[in-house]
């Protein structure tokens, strides 16, 4: 049993999740997901903003099996911190159907560096949530950023909408390809074709070394999952159909820091072709972008 005790609030992934209506392609990456823990084996970190219940890379396979997909792109959890021993495992552990994005600090040495690649990570992923952390990582991201460059790695980067004004021309001076998590977090009580995201696709649309993942409606949903997330479906879908070749999806398992419900990931999979319309859209976000981001090599 795992010496850590999951925050009182902290809401169980789903257990017994619908097995989806909607196929996915041959090959298909969740390219969105984490492994927490287990904490008896793999500490939580002593400066975290939470503590989850375990959700180990076997119970990972499962649902990557259940659900129909082939491989699996990992994120470190911020309740990690920079400890990447559980991403590590779980990679190595996947062979070739995993790759990674770790958490690294400003020190971290080339053959650290090396070593995380051999194991499969292709990316580092930082959060500009204020709520997530306790300072914005400005400084710490421009000296990884030209340390990781030569590997040919990505940069995550995790922010609400109504930061981004403020954190834009930051983020485009950025030496490398740069992929927004959850397509910045939407205001989705405002237009879709307001300036607030129209600052988003403006991002996407004048800086081809930006990605993005269409994910997380169940974050960004204010009708929920008994209105099948909806409200989330005119954003999702105007940036995969006007940059098809720079998107990405995942099921964000086990959802960290979900308050108001846990989602069902076979739902969650059944939306797919509500913003991915046709075969070629969804070939192109689920099978063909993140091979090339993850696997080219």
């Amino acid at each position: 049993m795992s010496t850590f005790t999951a925050d009182a609030d902290w809401l169980h992934w789903h257990q017994s999740p619908s097995r989806p209506e909607f196929r996915v392609p041959d090959g298909a990456v969740d390219a969105h997901c984490h492994v927490f823990g287990p904490g008896e084996e793999f500490p939580f970190a002593p400066q975290r903003k939470y503590t989850p219940c375990d959700a180990s890379k076997q119970q990972l396979w499962q649902l990557r099996d259940f659900l129909g997909f082939s491989r699996n792109v990992i994120v470190q959890a911020t309740c990690h911190g920079a400890d990447n021993r559980a991403l590590v495992d779980a990679l190595q552990h996947a062979g070739d159907m995993a790759r990674g994005v770790a958490t690294v600090t400003r020190d971290v040495s080339d053959a650290e560096l090396e070593a995380l690649h051999a194991a499969g990570v292709r990316g580092v992923r930082f959060n500009f949530v204020k709520r997530l952390v306790d300072a914005l990582p400005f400084d710490d991201l421009e000296v990884i950023a030209h340390k990781i460059k030569p590997l040919g790695w990505h940069i995550v980067i995790y922010f609400e909408a109504q930061e981004l004004a403020g954190l834009y021309d930051f983020f485009t001076r950025l030496p490398t390809t740069v992929v927004v998590d959850h397509m910045g977090r939407p205001d989705v009580s405002k237009p879709v074709d307001g300036p607030e995201f129209g600052l988003f696709l403006k991002l996407m649309a004048e800086h081809d070394n930006f990605w993005t993942k269409v994910s997380c409606p169940e974050r960004l949903s204010l009708d929920g999952p008994a209105q099948q997330y909806l409200d989330v479906v005119p954003f999702a879908r105007t940036i995969v159909e006007r940059f098809s070749d720079r998107v990405l999806w995942g099921t964000d398992w086990p959802h960290p820091n979900m308050k108001s419900h846990m989602p069902d990931d076979g739902k969650l999979v059944d939306m797919i072709p509500l913003i991915a319309p046709t075969q070629a859209l969804q070939h192109k976000l689920l099978v063909d972008n993140p091979m090339r981001l993850y696997w080219a090599d």
